[in-house]
């Protein structure tokens, strides 16, 4: 590999790892507002979409859901 496709791979990782932050965050808040919420509460379709987020959420790896709970400050 030459000196530009080294460069060029290494802005590529940059930027992913600068996404995958990003979602990371977007999960994590995602799994403490539905922690938090009271179906109760909820009018019924958004009790469907707190299901499915919950659904999305439970088949996660457990260590890419720690690393999103963290991202968040939340444990």
């Amino acid at each position: 590999m030459n000196k530009q496709e080294i460069e060029l791979l290494s802005t590529e990782i940059e930027m992913l790892m600068n996404e995958r932050t990003g979602l990371l965050k977007v999960a994590g808040a995602a799994a403490v507002l539905i922690s938090r919420a009271d179906a109760s509460k909820l009018q019924k379709n958004a009790v469907q979409a707190a299901e499915m987020l919950s659904e999305l959420l439970n088949e996660l790896p457990q260590d890419t859901l720690q690393d999103a709970l963290e991202s968040v400050h939340a444990q």
